[in-house]
């Protein structure tokens, strides 16, 4: 099976902060016109949220108000670790797993890692499937995330 995407930045805010602004400002960061169930459609979603415990919902409000299911919460510590059960777009039995880990670097410096694993429940389309998030981590979380929590800091 593919290797994990990993992608790793640094950004020019606490700890804390680089947490809080991932999983509660993600409508302020996420690309919703770009990556999103309405953007497949050519629409513009409305909000994207991560409900903030273990078990919590991923989900998008569309552009004309449907709820779409992205995935779940399966660990939550806060400031530290988030990992997702993700499946935006796709029913949940073919949830991929994205890991996000927060470390302090110094007082205002964090380093923020990224790794998107579980490629083979893609069965046959696993390597597309990892090549495709491969390229969108680079716009959603490269630069998206980390633009907004390096100026939110």
């Amino acid at each position: 099976m593919p290797d994990p995407v990993i992608k790793t930045i640094e950004v020019a805010c606490t700890q804390d902060q680089a947490f809080s602004t991932f999983v509660n400002k993600a409508s302020s960061w996420w690309p919703l016109d770009k990556n999103s169930v309405s953007a497949m459609n050519g629409e513009v979603a409305k909000t994207v949220t991560i409900e903030a415990k273990e078990g919590g919902a991923i989900y998008e409000i569309g552009h004309d108000d449907t709820r779409h299911e992205w995935g779940s919460v399966t660990t939550y510590q806060p400031s530290e670790r988030l990992v997702l059960n993700w499946h935006i777009g796709l029913p949940p039995q073919k949830a991929s797993t994205v890991e996000v880990v927060f470390t302090q670097l110094d007082n205002n410096r964090t380093q923020v890692v990224l790794t998107h694993s579980d490629w083979e429940v893609f069965g046959e389309k696993a390597n597309d499937m990892r090549e495709g998030y491969n390229k969108g981590w680079v716009g959603v979380f490269e630069q998206a995330y980390a633009s907004l929590c390096s100026t939110n800091a």
